[in-house]
């Protein structure tokens, strides 16, 4: 044992109040991280029960406010539940193993690293950032996942090893379910909530990135929104929607017609519009909910928000605005409500949108003929309908809240 270094709980609990300087608002989540000393964590590393396994030799030779962002930087992890949707992304995509594990923690570290590091806490030389791969910021694991593989400038991230709360693949040093000082599931949520509470402070205080996942937290994933994003990539996924001919890559079967060129058919991301009710008998909260499920359709057509646009509907169509400016939406209205005009609008705009979702409560006259595009309508749930008419055959309907 004289051979193992000792674990400098002073300098490490030093960091841990640096770190709760330079990011207060995680006060609360820094303060719930259980030290468990382990010399087989190659640095520090968290369990999915909030326990962080930290190495005696990496405390020793690491600087107290790069310790300090390593404090931040494994918290962010289990803040954020990068465990549950690294099995979730897995389930999904039917695949899985260390490699694939470890592309979850480099897109995870994308995610966060952005929020972590800088005002206070040192860059690390290492940390993985999205613009090494030509990869745009602010998107989250997911996302990423879908934009890299390992080979490449991505192999330099071999090394890393944040441990099972942050890509949900079991480690020989975790403690498990049954080990000791593990949160529950409880647990883990109240204090998800206490620290984005405390984000709800002053605009500029928070980095955008824990501001978005605050309002997640207040406003967090239903099943409804999965059924509206299915929806929207079904509606997106049939015939007719989403193609284009380009002569970028010929069609193959040119090749059966010499001195002749034919264009291929590409697949392109769907253009969506979506149609706020904003009448006078749609709630502010409503319209809140509205504008969380716009931000959900970006998300569901891949991320693209320059495929997604906006327009608010009273009985008169208003503004139309790009998914890109999304803070700044305005949603005009207050009147009488009939979607008919906001569907037409939709119809005339260049180009013509692939499919049209409409957020509204109900109380509608709607188009009597079906639009030459998919449609779906998500309805606001209420204790007593008040249809003017059902939706229509037609669409697809999925009832929101």
């Amino acid at each position: 044992m004289s051979g193992l270094a000792e674990l400098d709980r002073e300098k490490l609990f030093a960091a841990r109040l640096y770190a709760t300087r330079a990011r207060p608002y995680l006060a609360t989540a820094l303060f719930a991280l259980e030290p468990v000393e382990s010399s087989r964590v190659p640095t520090m590393a968290v369990d999915a029960h909030w326990r962080c396994y930290i190495s005696p030799r990496f405390v020793a030779r690491t600087p107290l406010a790069d310790l300090a962002g390593v404090w931040v930087h494994e918290v962010s992890h289990l803040l954020r539940d990068h465990h549950g949707r690294g099995d979730r992304y897995a389930a999904r995509s039917g695949r899985d193993g260390p490699g694939e594990r470890l592309r979850m923690n480099i897109a995870a570290d994308f995610e966060i690293n952005d929020d972590v590091y800088g005002d206070g806490l040192p860059w690390p030389a290492d940390a993985a950032q999205p613009k090494s791969l030509n990869l745009p910021e602010d998107l989250l694991m997911e996302q990423y996942l879908g934009r890299f593989t390992l080979g490449g400038h991505a192999q330099c991230w071999a090394w890393l090893d944040c441990g099972s709360g942050a890509d949900g693949f079991g480690r020989p040093w975790d403690l498990g379910k049954a080990g000791a000082d593990g949160l529950t599931r409880e647990e883990q949520d109240a204090i998800r909530f206490r620290v984005a509470r405390g984000m709800q402070g002053p605009p500029g205080s928070v980095p955008a990135g824990w501001k978005r996942w605050a309002d997640e937290v207040f406003h967090p994933p239903q099943p409804w929104r999965d059924l509206l994003g299915a929806a929207v990539r079904s509606a997106a996924s049939g015939s007719g929607s989403g193609g284009d001919y380009s002569y970028a890559r010929p069609a193959r079967r040119s090749a059966s017609l010499p001195g002749v060129v034919l264009p291929s058919l590409r697949r392109r991301p769907p253009r969506v519009c979506v149609v706020i009710d904003t009448s006078g008998s749609v709630s502010d909260a409503e319209l809140g909910s509205a504008l969380l499920e716009v931000a959900a359709i970006g998300r569901a057509v891949g991320g693209r928000r320059d495929s997604v646009t906006v327009i608010s509907c009273d009985a008169a169509a208003q503004t139309t605005a790009s998914l890109c400016q999304a803070e700044g939406i305005p949603l005009v209205g207050g009147g009488g409500t009939d979607l008919r005009a906001g569907f037409e609008k939709a119809l005339r705009s260049t180009p013509r949108p692939d499919v049209i979702v409409a957020l509204t409560d109900g109380e509608t006259p709607w188009p009597g003929t079906p639009p030459p595009c998919r449609t779906v309508v998500g309805l606001f749930r209420r204790r007593k309908a008040g249809f003017l008419e059902r939706p229509p055959a037609w669409a697809r309907v999925v009832t929101i809240g």
